[in-house]
């Protein structure tokens, strides 16, 4: 995967986030001294070729008054989670939920969710949503909740030299 000069400098300048304004592509644009639909479109083509994921939001749940963050990790039957993660995924209380492998013996778990809340009792209600609907396709679950938060920014581009 390579990107050029002009994809470069587009990500270092949202490497922070985009600009708080109505129109942020075209302010994006003026920046680097490109159209606005040339930063939508390279932001496009770099989504496509993977090069970026997706542009999403990175809320301060603090802020939104959900300050009790929990993921709840899952022990799902190899033979289920490929069916169920997606439908755990789409709760809309989930922030987002992931595969990961197990390390066995000492962590089981398999499938990852993120819940918010106002406060811990509001997590546990949303983890026994899960729990329900994962039904008996689940051996074990548990949570482990944010004491604080260490990142909330994007990523990082690594400065090469000419």
């Amino acid at each position: 995967m390579s990107i050029d000069a002009i994809d470069r400098r587009l990500l270092a300048a949202t490497q922070a986030g985009l600009p708080l304004t109505p129109e942020p592509y075209a302010e994006l644009g003026r920046w680097l001294d490109l159209g606005e639909e040339e930063v939508i479109d390279r932001l496009a083509s770099m989504q496509a070729r993977g090069v970026i994921r997706r542009i999403a939001l990175a809320p301060n749940h603090d802020a939104l008054g959900l300050p009790a963050n929990g993921v709840s990790v899952w022990d799902v039957l190899d033979s289920e989670v490929e069916r169920l993660g997606p439908q755990v995924g789409a709760l809309a209380f989930v922030g987002h939920c992931c595969l990961r492998p197990r390390f066995l013996p000492l962590w089981p778990y398999n499938l990852f969710a993120m819940l918010h809340g106002a406060g811990r009792e509001e997590v546990e209600e949303k983890r026994a949503v899960i729990a329900r609907l994962l039904g008996p396709a689940c051996r074990g679950q548990d949570i482990l909740y944010s004491t604080r938060i260490l990142k909330k920014t994007g990523m990082r581009l690594k400065k090469t030299e000419p």
